[in-house]
C-alpha cells in the first residue's frame, strides 16, 4: 500500500515508522513547517498538497493519505485530498463543525473518507468494554458510576475528547444516568449525573477510568496510553481497511466509497475475529 503522510511532525514520523513496519511504502510527506527532504523513509517531502500532486503526478501513485495536522488546516487539507480523488484517513481533531460540509463533498465526489477523534485500538476497545460494563451495572442502583481522566500539563483541552466520547457511550448504555458533569462539584451529584473530572499534572500519560462503586466493593476499568504508537497503528489499520488492503505488505484494492469512522473499522475487525473463532 502506498501512503502519503499529510503532516510530518512527531505523529507523522510515528505513522511513517508504523507503516513501514507493516510492509507499506510511504510515497510522499507534506508539511510546510518541516524543512529539508527527503523524509526518514526516503519519501519526498513537500510544502503543500498542491505542490505534491502537481509534481510528476505524485497523487496518482498513492493508495491513501493519512492526515494528522492542526484544526486550522485540516479542513483545507481534507477538501483538497477528496477533490483529487485520494482516499483519506483524518486523525486531526477540532474541525468537526465542518463535518457536514466534508460529508457532502465526499458524497458528491463518491469519495472515500474515514475520520476519528481517537484511532487508538486500545481506546476503542475500552469504549466497548466500559459501555458493556455500564449496561451490566444499570439494573444495580447499589453501584454508582463515575469516571475521571488524567493528562500531562501541556494538554490544552479539558475534558479530553476521549473522555467526552467515553461518557456518551456510558450514558447511552444506561437508563439511570442522564448527563455528564465535567466541572468541579460543590454539592452532592444528583443520582442521574455522571461525574467525570479532569486532572492536568506533570508528564502524566493519558489515563481514563470508569468506576462502579457500592458500599461493599468497587469495580474499576482503566485505560492508560503510554505512547502515540497505538494511535498510529489504529490509523494505519484504518487506512488498510479503507482501501481494502488485505494486510501488511499486501496491495490495496478498490477503496470503499463513503464516510466512515473507526467504529466501522473496529466492527469489521471484531467480526473477522468472531468468524475465525467459529471456524
Amino acid at each position: 500500500m502506498n501512503i502519503a503522510l499529510i503532516g510530518y511532525g512527531k505523529m507523522g514520523r510515528i505513522l511513517e515508522r508504523t507503516a513501514l513496519e507493516r510492509g507499506h511504502r510511504v510515497a510522499a510527506a507534506v508539511d510546510p513547517f518541516v524543512s529539508g527532504a527527503p523524509a526518514v523513509s526516503g519519501a519526498p517531502l513537500y510544502a503543500t498538497i498542491a505542490e505534491w500532486t502537481q509534481l510528476s503526478g505524485a497523487g496518482n501513485r498513492v493508495d491513501v493519505a493519512v492526515e494528522f495536522t492542526r484544526p486550522d488546516t485540516a479542513v483545507e487539507n481534507i477538501r483538497a485530498l477528496i477533490e483529487k480523488g485520494i482516499p483519506t484517513v483524518a486523525g486531526t481533531t477540532g474541525w468537526y463543525d465542518h463535518l457536514e460540509e466534508i460529508e457532502a463533498l465526499v458524497e458528491g465526489r463518491k469519495g472515500s473518507f474515514c475520520w476519528s477523534s481517537n484511532y487508538s485500538l486500545g481506546v476503542n476497545l475500552f469504549y466497548r468494554i466500559a459501555a458493556f460494563a455500564a449496561k451490566l451495572s444499570d439494573p444495580f442502583p447499589e453501584y454508582d458510576v463515575g469516571g475521571w481522566e488524567f493528562h500531562h500539563n501541556k494538554k490544552i483541552d479539558s475534558p479530553s475528547g476521549t473522555a467526552k466520547i467515553l461518557a456518551e457511550k456510558i450514558l447511552a448504555a444506561m437508563t439511570r444516568k442522564k448527563k455528564a458533569v465535567w466541572e468541579k462539584l460543590d454539592r452532592p451529584p444528583a443520582p442521574d449525573e455522571l461525574h467525570f473530572p479532569s486532572l492536568r499534572l506533570g508528564s502524566m500519560p493519558g489515563v481514563h477510568a470508569v468506576c462502579f462503586d457500592s458500599p461493599a466493593d468497587t469495580i474499576e476499568i482503566t485505560h492508560t496510553g503510554r505512547s502515540r504508537d497505538g494511535l498510529a497503528l489504529g490509523a494505519i489499520r484504518a487506512a488498510e481497511w479503507l482501501v481494502n488492503c488485505a494486510g501488511p505488505g499486501k496491495p490495496a484494492g478498490s477503496a470503499r466509497s463513503g464516510v466512515f469512522t473507526i467504529d466501522d473499522v473496529m466492527e469489521d475487525i471484531l467480526k473477522e475475529g468472531t468468524q475465525r473463532k467459529e471456524k
